[in-house]
């Protein structure tokens, strides 16, 4: 004869009971909410405008603000990473600009030297025969 196995799937034993417990205690909300019934509607109506919403309707609500909240903190991310990019770019680009400008003046400042030297020379040479 086969004992049955005493070996519990804790994992989902866990979750049945935390699904239990949520059951269990939505239950006795609604208890609660029933014995106290017209109290409770007269305040859900001025809170609600007398639309009769529910929680339910209200977690919706608030899902969607929360969805619409994370939508446009991910846009002003997407815009800031943007231009954060077209910063680096730009930068980039006036220090390429930068670097040949310097890099033509540095020939030309050689090309004065070059002259300077060339004037100095003749002016010696002048200077000598007067």
């Amino acid at each position: 004869m086969e004992r049955p196995s005493l070996e519990i799937n804790l994992p989902d034993t866990h979750e049945e009971g935390k699904l239990y417990v949520v059951d269990s205690l939505n239950n006795l909300n609604k208890l609660n909410v029933c014995s106290d019934r017209p109290q409770h509607v007269v305040d859900e109506e001025e809170t609600t405008g007398g639309t009769g919403e529910n929680t339910a309707g209200s977690n919706i609500r608030n899902q969607s603000l929360f969805f619409v909240t994370f939508i446009l903190t991910l846009i002003i991310s997407l815009a800031l990473v943007s231009f954060v990019i077209f910063l680096i770019i730009q930068t980039r680009n006036k220090m390429d600009q930068l670097s040949s400008r310097l890099i033509s003046e540095k020939k030309t400042i050689e090309e004065l030297k070059k002259m300077n030297n060339m004037i100095l020379k003749h002016l010696n040479q002048s200077g000598i025969k007067e």
